[in-house]
């Protein structure tokens, strides 16, 4: 690993004499978490769990007038994982991000190689910040932009396990392939996004692996004028995943108004539809959000649409984020009023209260420094019985969830060149 380090920066240095800056950054994030209901709820007789996770990156950037190229290595592990005499890490080192892109003109650039692709509030696509792996994709984007005020993205990824002489399955837990256009235009105190997704997953049919196409298309509108901000959202998803015909769709609003310059009062409702547990259908109602940065939305202790409830009776969340934010404090607020979207029955067939539960998020940062921030965060989630049929666990135990952050993001090397 040190070799490959040191032949990176020694052979990017040697050619500043040509670009106009190279950068090394990395970024350091350890993070205590204490987990009694975290993603479920409590099971009786259940301990808390509690660990210490850290991200490390070592971040690789060059830019220059036609190419810009960027590398970010990761090291994710839970603290003790290995020995304190382990000669090899448990999950060694991997490549977050490794691309570069080319401008053909002021108007046309390419993009090619594993790269975090973020659209809009990330919905759909985000690069899941939050979880110490994070997001990337091994995708060609190719990108037409007029001006500042419009912007065209085509996308398309095609995924393998290894190469090979003839077609063979691809197991990996992650989709086929996808292509996208997704086109940005802004005017007066409006923005809006509009999104056609076509995505591929495998399946096994008579002992045969086939892929099923799935397609995602909506758009994102946002608003901000003094101290009134807004979004809205609606996206429709159709075509097949496993054989079974997908009619679903998402709808979404927040607004956010700023009683004074440190406090933000918000209010937001979004609805995931879902399919009935007591359908006599083949057809799935579910809306999947795909690639988004899903612990952005729908509470922050992950019960919904993170690595779980997909195919599922969807959701409808109803939420007040409450934000107080000056010089280097912020304090966040989130209660979550949570409903299914669909019916939910229990093992005796009996149909349930679509009325889910309150969860309530809370979050203090503090800036210490430039490159140094301190964060740490509450949750409580009040389930209901219908949670129960859903997630299993007991209702009536305590279920909560804490964690602390830090985050260093120390720049270890600029170098500039003006012509």
């Amino acid at each position: 690993m040190k070799k490959i380090i040191l032949l990176m920066c020694f052979g990017t240095l040697s050619q500043t004499i040509l670009a106009q800056e190279f950068g090394i950054d990395l970024q350091l994030r350890p993070r205590v978490e204490y987990r009694h209901g975290y993603k479920t709820l409590v099971p009786d007789d259940a301990d808390a769990a509690t660990f210490v996770s850290q991200r490390s990156r070592l971040n690789f950037n060059y830019g220059s007038e036609k190419l810009k190229a960027y590398i970010s290595l990761q090291n994710v592990r839970t603290w003790g994982e290995v020995s304190t005499l382990a000669a090899s890490d448990a999950n060694g080192t991997a490549i977050h991000e490794a691309w570069a892109s080319f401008n053909l003109n002021p108007e046309f650039s390419f993009k090619m190689g594993r790269q975090e692709i973020i659209y809009d509030d990330s919905r759909i696509f985000g690069n899941v910040d939050w979880a110490q792996a994070g997001r990337s994709h091994d995708a060609f984007i190719a990108t037409f932009q007029p001006n500042s005020k419009n912007r065209l993205d085509l996308g398309l990824a095609i995924n393998e396990e290894e190469e090979t002489l003839f077609k063979a399955d691809y197991d990996v837990n992650n989709y086929k392939a996808f292509q996208y256009a997704w086109y940005h235009t802004s005017f007066e105190h409006f923005n809006l996004s509009l999104l056609a997704l076509n995505t591929g997953f495998t399946f096994e049919e008579d002992g045969e692996q086939e892929v099923d196409y799935n397609q995602t298309l909506g758009g994102f509108l946002s608003f901000g004028k003094n101290r009134l901000k807004a979004e809205a959202s609606l996206y429709f998803q159709t075509g097949k995943i496993a054989d079974r015909q997908l009619s679903a769709y998402n709808l979404s609003g927040n607004l956010h108004y700023s009683v004074i310059p440190e406090f933000t009062f918000g209010l937001g409702a979004e609805l995931l539809s879902g399919t009935d547990m007591d359908t006599t259908s083949e057809k799935l109602k579910s809306f999947n959000p795909l690639f988004g940065t899903n612990h952005k939305f729908n509470g922050w202790m992950d019960y919904f649409y993170v690595s779980n409830h997909i195919n599922s009776v969807g959701l409808l969340d109803i939420s007040v984020p409450l934000k107080y934010q000056k010089e280097k404090v912020t304090l966040i607020m989130v209660p979550h009023l949570f409903s299914a979207a669909a019916n939910v029955v229990d093992t005796m067939g009996n149909k349930q209260d679509n009325y889910l539960g309150t969860e309530i998020d809370f979050s203090f940062g503090y800036k210490i420094a430039n490159n140094i921030d301190f964060q740490v965060g509450y949750s409580h989630m009040f389930a209901t019985e219908t949670m129960e049929v859903l997630k299993g666990g007991d209702k009536n135990n305590t279920t909560n969830w804490a964690w602390a952050m830090f985050v260093f993001k120390p720049k270890l090397f600029t170098h500039k060149i003006n012509d």
